[in-house]
Formats: structure tokens, C-alpha cells, sequence
């Protein structure tokens, strides 16, 4: 417990200095009356200050303590760490100087690359309908770098980089992405903690990044004062990819806290694409800025997010599979008649 406050408090000064930084550099998100509808200027860059601290407490567990075991060896964590400090970068120029959204996918994509060419991935996953699925099948000698498996590191690979945009998306709203994430976070924690999978180390990770993530909520949620930005809506997905990966695949966990938001990015790229629009183009096509227009609040629709991850969350700790697959099929089913609702109104 101490490290989730260490990285909470870190994260907390952090996120003051940062934002200090931004408004200085005038790195900052103006209101356009579209989309961005937050009344004045509001600093970026935040998701260097979740990044700072996360990465901070990490360095000291892995090189000062004992508490990584099996499942986090040192090398591991300089490969993810390597692997995100580009993402920060490409952040940084978006906020500054906004790239392309299309250099902004390639470059994230290639990142994520990175990672899985470096040997992150899954061996088996667990079948639905009883026993495991092996995915070390298909494999490619790299050289140096080793095997890799092209059915394992293709789904690891569309794996991450959904998260990532998927956490992109709920940025939209204050406190909304980072809030999931925390919720996320904690699930795979109690999950990992238990009897069952026991994975300690992989349960402090997680812990910690839940720490790092709430003490910059502390100035995200309505009204920000400070935005994650670029760079930190993806790192942010990112980190959840890489735990619900290295957790021993802990992917259901991730996917039902986190389905409301999957299918709505699902949902809206399908209607994008129906109209002929960019799939990249800005919109207030999402569920959350759909709730909004129908008169909810800011808050009561971030709180409602909340909610709904928090008890799906919740069944993981309880449900087997199949039970899972099951909660999974609900929540699609209940954003199907959504986004028909949706239509009907239009």
C-alpha cells in the first residue's frame, strides 16, 4: 500500500509541475464550441506526469527491492519502458504542434511493435467452454530477438493498440479516461492478488499505476484543470494492454471494465464508415457526448462510466469464463438497441 501512495503523491506533484510547465509553453487545448466545448484554455501534457511517477515507483521496486518476481523480471520492464517513452514524444508534438491523425496511428503502432517483437505475449489464453487455447503456433525465427508467434503477438499487438485508442476516445470527457483506467487497474489487481493466480508482483504494478492514475485525476476531473493530452490518453490504454498481458492474460478482466467504451469506438467507426466519413474525423458521435446532448451532466455521465465498469468489473472477481463471455454478450446486446435507439431519434 505504500507505493500506490508513493505513485499517488508523486503523481500529484507531478501533475502541478507539468501543468505549471504547460501554461508557461502555452502547450495548451482551446474550446472550438464543437467538440471541445470546456469554457477557456486548458493545459496539456498531463500524461507525463502519470508517466513520471509510474515509471519512478517502477525503478525502485525493480532495482531496490525484491518484491518483482517471475512474472516481472527487470528486462521486461525496461521493454515496456522503452517501448512508451516514444509515445510521450509523439504526445508532445501532437500537443504542440498537431500531427496527422494517421502518423499519429502509424507511429503508435510502431511502438507497440516494438513491444511485441521483443517477446511480449501470450502462450494461451483460456477457452470459454473449458480448458486453454495455445497461440505459440505459427512462429518466425528472428534472430537474436528470437521466435515470434504470429498468431500470440498479432492479437497482443491489436490488443494494445485498442486500448490505447479505445482510452483515447474516453478522454473526451474530464476524468473520464483516467478514471476507467484506475477502475481497470484495481481489477486486475484484486484478480491478480487472490489465491487463484497469485501473482504479487503483477498485483504492485497494477496497484501502483492505479495510484499514479488517481492522483492526476485529482485535477482531471470536472472541471479539469489539466488535460492528459495526446501522449497520455494512449499511454494510459497502453499500460492497460501491457497488464492485462503480462497478468497471465487477464484480457476479460480488461475487456468487460472496458467494453462500454470498446463497442461505442466499435459502434462509431461502423457508422463513420457507413456515411463515408474518416474513421479519424472528430465528432460528437460517442456515447458520452450523445449522453450529454440528451441532457445529462457532465458528471452524472462520467459517474454513470464509473458505474457500469465498476460492477462489470466486479463480476470478473466472480464469474468463470463462460460466465464472463456471458456478461460480455449482455452489455453488446444493450449497445446494439443504443445505438438503434440512437438512429431512431436521428
Amino acid at each position: 500500500m505504500q507505493y500506490f501512495i508513493l505513485a499517488f503523491a508523486l503523481s500529484l506533484v507531478a501533475t502541478y509541475a507539468v501543468k505549471k510547465f504547460a501554461e508557461r509553453a502555452g502547450i495548451v487545448d482551446r474550446p472550438d464550441e464543437k467538440v471541445k466545448k470546456h469554457k477557456k484554455a486548458v493545459p496539456l501534457l498531463g500524461g507525463l506526469a502519470i508517466f513520471l511517477s509510474f515509471w519512478l515507483v517502477v525503478a525502485y521496486l525493480a532495482f531496490f527491492t525484491n518484491l518483482f518476481g517471475a512474472n516481472l523480471q527487470p528486462q521486461k520492464l525496461i521493454m515496456v519502458f522503452i517501448a512508451s517513452v516514444p509515445l510521450m514524444i509523439i504526445g508532445y508534438f501532437d500537443d504542440k504542434h498537431k500531427l496527422p491523425a494517421v502518423w499519429r496511428l502509424g507511429l503508435s503502432a510502431v511502438c507497440v511493435l516494438l513491444l511485441v517483437l521483443g517477446g511480449l505475449g501470450l502462450n494461451k489464453i483460456t477457452n470459454p467452454f473449458g480448458g486453454v487455447l495455445y497461440l505459440d503456433f505459427w512462429q518466425i525465427n528472428l534472430g537474436f530477438l528470437g521466435y515470434f508467434s504470429l498468431v500470440s503477438g498479432s492479437l497482443v499487438f491489436l490488443w494494445i493498440i485498442g486500448m490505447m485508442y479505445t482510452t483515447k476516445i474516453l478522454d473526451g470527457l474530464d476524468g473520464l479516461s483516467t478514471g476507467i483506467a484506475s477502475i481497470a487497474s484495481f481489477m486486475i489487481f484484486f484478480i491478480a492478488n487472490g489465491e487463484r493466480w497469485h501473482q504479487p508482483d503483477v498485483a504492485l504494478l497494477s496497484l501502483v499505476f492505479a495510484g499514479a492514475c488517481l492522483g492526476f485525476l485529482v485535477f482531471n476531473f470536472y472541471p479539469a484543470k489539466i488535460f492528459l493530452g495526446e501522449g497520455g490518453s494512449l499511454f494510459v490504454g497502453f499500460m492497460l494492454g501491457v497488464l492485462s498481458v503480462i497478468s497471465g492474460g487477464k484480457i476479460a478482466t480488461a475487456l468487460l471494465v472496458m467494453a462500454v467504451p470498446i463497442l461505442d469506438l466499435a459502434r462509431v467507426v461502423f457508422v463513420r464508415a457507413r456515411k463515408g466519413q474518416s474513421i479519424f474525423k472528430g465528432d460528437r458521435e460517442h456515447m458520452h457526448f450523445r449522453l450529454l446532448d440528451l441532457g445529462f451532466s457532465h458528471r452524472q455521465t462520467v459517474l454513470l462510466y464509473y458505474t457500469i465498469a465498476f460492477i462489470f468489473g466486479i463480476t470478473t472477481l466472480f464469474f468463470q469464463s463462460i460466465q464472463k463471455l456471458f456478461a460480455l454478450a449482455v452489455l453488446l446486446a444493450l449497445m446494439c438497441l443504443f445505438g438503434f435507439w440512437l438512429g431512431k431519434k436521428e
